[in-house]
């Protein structure tokens, strides 16, 4: 990898800015160059929002992702307004529990995850996100354990630390999802 862009996207809520400040701090413990740019609607449960994150071997020069390698698309809106924006080639994951639509681009590798459902159905309502990272991170090549532990250890606040172990386990739900 010399440069990967991503952009997760869904509503207030969902976890989107988590899972980027998850992948940039990933990204820091792999010894990577990191930008991290969260954006959100005016409130910040239930309004849009988005995060943008670039993981490089080279410094980054700026956060601002416009043509992302890599789209993460949590609700169908975020599907609607960046699927065009993902250069040929790229790949969207898509929550198919909330997007029910196929991506219309036949220019992009395209994953459909039920993350929202694998959640619901395994006690974990909030981790759909983790689930869709899990997923992510297997499918790039880039799922171990270590890391993802570490990078884990540091988004997860003190107060919320007994969730370490659950957020794993949602991460492998994800990277096992076929």
């Amino acid at each position: 990898m010399s440069t990967k862009q991503f952009l997760f996207s869904g509503f207030g809520g969902q976890g989107i800015l988590f899972s980027g400040k998850l992948l940039a701090y990933k990204g820091l413990i792999d010894e990577k160059q990191v930008s991290w740019l969260p954006s959100y609607g005016p409130e910040m449960r239930g309004g849009t929002a988005s995060c943008s994150v670039i993981i490089s071997d080279d410094p980054v020069g700026s956060p601002i992702v416009s043509k992302p390698d890599v789209l993460v698309a949590m609700n169908l809106p975020s599907l609607d307004k960046y699927e065009d924006a993902v250069v040929p080639g790229g790949i969207i994951f898509a929550d198919s529990t909330l997007i029910e639509r196929k991506v219309k681009r036949d220019d992009v590798t395209v994953y459909y995850v039920p993350a929202t459902k694998l959640a619901n159905d395994n006690g974990t309502p909030t981790l759909a996100n983790i689930i869709l990272m899990g997923k992510i991170l297997n499918v790039l090549g880039d799922f171990d354990e270590t890391s993802v532990r570490a990078a884990l250890g540091k988004v997860i606040s003190a107060r919320h630390a007994d969730m370490l172990e659950v957020n794993l386990k949602a991460m492998q739900i994800g990277a096992d999802y076929e």
